[in-house]
């Protein structure tokens, strides 16, 4: 069985790391034979140094669904060429500060001290300028005002509200978390979640968990508190492997 989970919110909760219970319930899914795949909003760029060394070879998606990372290697879909101009043309003529993730650089006006910024693995990425991304995939806007976000809604893109930091993130059309899991042939899943972006997790999981109060875990199966997440993960192996939880290895 493939198991999905959320990074921030679900298993990280301070933006660096991912408590050693989690770690070892993690594991304990990997040595009973079974998938783990992680799914986040962020790009694979700042993914990976979220995870335990022995867990980055696993398989991801990022960007909710733009990127996808199997045995290594990074796959990404990004805006056309027509609509990334009318995106920039919107962001520019209504000032408003953004972070623009391409397939691996990135660009950035917001505050240093959003906590976006500070989980941007710069290790690796320069901030470039937003005409000279290659390959946009992902644009996080910040406050934006309802002019913006009204003439975004007649644009062919994907749209999630973060409600708790004022921003909204725009990907292509058709683009989420469970996409991003078929583009890695993955049909049939156990998901973990904790945000709107992963409605649609829940939705399609054979069984899902929310983390923590969100009305996204209407959706979900059943809820846990952030303190018990590991606890839940190994009970939810135990459930599946006593077939209490139905289906089929994929």
């Amino acid at each position: 069985m493939n198991f999905v989970f959320d990074i921030d919110g679900t298993i990280c909760f301070d933006g660096k790391t991912i408590d050693s219970s989690i770690v070892q319930a993690l594991e304990g899914i990997k040595a009973a034979g079974h998938e783990v795949i992680f799914a986040s909003a962020r790009p694979i760029r700042d993914l990976l140094p979220v995870l335990p060394e022995p867990l980055q070879q696993e398989n991801l998606v990022g960007g909710n669904g733009a990127y996808t990372s199997k045995n290594g290697k990074i796959d990404v879909i990004h805006f056309q060429d027509s609509l990334l101009t009318q995106l920039i043309t919107l962001v520019e003529e209504n000032q408003v500060t953004y972070l623009a993730d391409s397939d691996w650089d990135y660009a950035f006006t917001g505050e240093m001290t959003h906590p976006i910024y500070k989980n941007i693995n710069q290790t690796s990425a320069q901030n470039r300028e937003l005409r000279i991304l290659h390959k946009l995939c992902k644009l996080v806007l910040f406050q934006p005002s309802q002019r913006v976000i009204d003439e975004l809604s007649t644009l062919p893109v994907n749209i999630t509200c973060y409600k708790g930091e004022n921003a909204i993130d725009i990907s292509p059309v058709g683009i989420n978390k469970v996409r991003g899991l078929h583009r890695l042939q993955v049909q049939e899943f156990i998901a973990f979640g904790n945000d709107s972006n992963d409605q649609c997790l829940f939705e399609n999981a054979l069984h899902s968990i929310c983390v923590g109060e969100h009305e996204v875990e209407q959706y979900a199966s059943v809820s846990v508190e952030r303190e018990n997440v590991a606890t839940m993960i190994s009970c939810v192996l135990r459930k599946y492997e006593n077939q209490e939880i139905q289906g089929v290895y994929v």
